[in-house]
């Protein structure tokens, strides 16, 4: 069984897409298709910089969903090997929730962009800039990682945004809290503690507001059952159903992302292939949990003709 997967935050680059838009037709329509969406010039951002701009959460989040739908779309379209026959599930960490969406025609690629555009609006301005953060706590799994945002919150809000892998999990929260985590964290055994380079604390009750205003927007939104199901980032277990799928997003955003968890449950249910589009962010995260499962990563012309020949 195969498991197709999609990157989230932290993965945008400058220079990401121009290769393939360059050396594809369907990748530059993709691309266009967005900027459309969006009536913004996110492609030659995206392939341009500056990096600050590139950077930015309304700006991130859906330059990250187009670069890895580009790349299945022109898997699917130039070398004929479509989704639904390939994938048994589709999993995306956080904002690659949505990219997972769109590859399976839950959305359409517009309501997508313009959904990523509104939530990454909509959780940078949920806090302040400088009242909140994020920290990763490596060498830490998530019963040490929860025991130090308990400790560190003292009437603050600090708890485990990303249980990304059995090394690696961030927190969020409070500024403050999350600070005295980084101290509390070595106590408790965690090899390293660093804060992030975030602008806001995603995943946390803090982004309440970018919740409510996700809520109003997908309840617009036409969603279509998925070809195949999506395993989804707060419960770690698939959903197909149109209406559940809306409740998940909406909860995701303050939610936790069970990566860790969906990861071991996909390969547990037999997913044994995991397939990265548009990153390689998550495939080291995979081979973590499942050792043993096979991790491909698909950026490049190249990558998608090796692939044509794996699958």
């Amino acid at each position: 069984m195969r498991a197709f997967i999609f990157p989230g935050q932290g993965s945008q680059s400058v220079g990401m897409g121009k290769a393939l838009a360059e050396a594809s037709p369907v990748a530059r329509a993709l691309f266009e298709e967005v900027d459309d969406a969006l009536g913004q010039n996110l492609a030659r951002l995206m392939a341009e910089g500056p990096q600050e701009e590139l950077t930015l959460t309304e700006n991130a989040q859906p330059a990250i969903m187009a670069n890895a739908v580009a790349t299945l779309r022109v898997l699917e379209q130039e070398a004929g090997l479509k989704l639904a026959d390939r994938a048994d599930f589709v999993a995306g960490h956080s904002l690659g929730e949505y990219s997972a969406l769109c590859a399976v025609g839950a959305f359409d690629v517009a309501t997508t962009a313009r959904l990523l555009k509104l939530r990454g609006q909509a959780m940078q301005a949920a806090v302040p800039v400088g009242e909140g953060a994020m920290a990763a706590l490596l060498g830490a799994n998530l019963e040490v990682a929860q025991a130090v945002a308990d400790a560190a919150a003292q009437g603050e809000v600090c708890t485990v945004a990303n249980d990304n892998d059995p090394t690696q999990v961030v927190i969020s929260g409070h500024k403050g809290a999350v600070e005295r985590a980084l101290d509390i964290a070595k106590e408790k055994g965690a090899k390293r503690a660093i804060l992030l380079p975030v602008s806001a604390p995603f995943h946390c009750p803090l982004m309440q507001p970018a919740a409510d205003a996700m809520d109003e927007a997908l309840g617009k939104a036409d969603i279509r059952p998925p070809v195949v199901p999506v395993y989804a980032n707060v419960t770690a277990a698939p959903a197909d159903d149109p209406a559940e799928i809306r409740r998940l997003l909406v909860e995701q955003v303050t939610g936790m992302v069970r990566w860790r968890e969906s990861v071991a449950a996909m390969f547990e249910g037999g997913v044994t292939h995991f397939v990265e589009f548009g990153g390689k962010v998550l495939g080291p995260m995979v081979k973590r949990i499942a050792p043993d499962a096979t991790v491909t990563s698909v950026v490049t012309m190249d990558d998608i003709e090796a692939l044509t020949k794996e699958i």
